[in-house]
């Protein structure tokens, strides 16, 4: 890419609003301006900036090739929405006296959410998982730990079964999770998971376990890892004990997603928390005002 200079100074100009008049993080920034500075290399190229160039039918043309070139809904949807920015502040600089992006627009993201719980319900899953510990079964311990782990952390199925022992630090209630794509993260879990997680590594994993050398943290039946199978048996099982709506281990993840952003989580630090590459992903659930990360625990959750 080999923008005119003139072209990259109204690109500074822009980012510069971008993060001090409209004080966007730095991400979301950045963001917006690698889209940009596609756009104008499709329109413009090496040419020097003229506005009259950049027209409805050039910015249409982008976004085409962009869904040639196999972008999804949710990211062409980013691609029209940092145009639109663009082109708005275009015209209120008076670089354009007209705003080309007025009438574009991305197709509608399609998303069907899962089944997801209340707070109710979810404290009365809970609950009933509690309970059903009291017995000493170590089946029913791992499956409290593991619903208050996949509820407090909001992680997938699959990072779940893929955790490890050496992934847990207890001292500091956080796991380290391997996402998709293979990328890591670590994520904080509140009292109540610590409390399940105590209890399972004490006296339900050492009854399960065959093998010393085992490190799968959570275990089936027979000693091994658990499979992504069983965990979501257990789950829809103890929600229709429960007498609370079936729901998948997705559904636990849009759960723990819904009602931390309902307490005032930032959207940023719950997509950290959730491991989505894209905040758009995060968005299909609300927007909120600016928090830290590293309060959502004590601050948002309702099991915290």
């Amino acid at each position: 890419m080999e923008l005119h200079e003139s072209t990259l100074d109204v690109l500074a100009r822009f980012e510069r609003y971008m993060a001090h008049s409209r004080g966007m993080a730095d991400l979301s920034v950045h963001a917006y301006m690698s889209d940009v500075s596609s756009a104008l290399d499709f329109c413009l190229g090496a040419r020097p900036f003229d506005s009259a160039e950049l027209t409805p039918r050039a910015f249409r043309a982008w976004v085409a090739t962009k869904v040639r070139e196999g972008g999804s809904r949710a990211s062409v949807a980013r691609y029209v929405a940092s145009v639109r920015l663009f082109g708005r502040w275009m015209k209120r600089e008076g670089i354009a006296q007209v705003d080309p992006t007025l009438k574009l627009r991305a197709a509608r993201v399609d998303e069907t959410l899962p089944q997801t719980l209340t707070v109710d319900q979810a404290r009365s899953l809970f609950n009933y998982l509690r309970q059903q510990t009291e017995g000493g079964d170590p089946c029913a311990i791992r499956d409290w730990a593991m619903v208050e782990v996949m509820y407090s952390c909001g992680i997938r199925v699959a990072e779940l079964t893929g955790l490890n022992l050496s992934h847990l630090n207890a001292a500091e209630r956080t796991l380290r999770v391997l996402g998709k794509g293979d990328k890591e993260r670590v994520v904080p879990y509140g009292k109540p998971a610590h409390d399940a997680l105590r209890v399972w590594i004490e006296t339900g994993r050492p009854a399960l376990v065959t093998d010393s050398g085992e490190q799968a943290l959570f275990l089936g039946a027979r000693g091994g890892r658990i499979s992504q199978r069983i965990v979501r048996g257990r789950l829809e099982s103890a929600c229709a004990s429960a007498g609370v709506p079936v729901i998948s281990p997705h559904g636990l993840r849009h759960s723990a997603a819904t009602h931390m952003l309902e307490g005032g989580a930032d959207l940023r630090a719950v997509q950290d928390l959730l491991g989505h590459s894209s905040l758009q992903t995060t968005q299909r659930y609300t927007h909120v005002n600016a928090r830290r990360l590293s309060a959502i625990m004590n601050q948002a959750h309702p099991r915290a």
